[in-house]
């Protein structure tokens, strides 16, 4: 064997032994979880805002308002 030879058998046995390391993650999973939760939120109160205010020709902050959104469900369940 060459000198060069064992200098590759060498690297080969070195790569097969060496353990991979963990992945240390600087943005966690569960805080993932948590940023993408609160964009939907915010989407979708920016959305009705939008639609109501924009679209709709109210005010944007009365899509925020319970009375609003009882009065919707009211005209969507209503029978006969």
């Amino acid at each position: 064997m060459t000198r060069k030879e064992q200098k590759q058998k060498r690297k080969q046995e070195k790569r097969q032994h060496k353990q991979p390391k963990p992945r240390r993650r600087i943005f966690p999973i569960w805080l993932r979880l948590i940023v993408v939760f609160v964009c939907s939120v915010v989407a979708l109160v920016a959305g009705s805002m939008i639609g109501y205010g924009v679209i709709g020709d109210g005010t944007p902050i009365d899509a925020l308002k319970w009375e609003t959104w009882q009065h919707i469900i009211d005209i969507v369940t209503k029978e006969g």
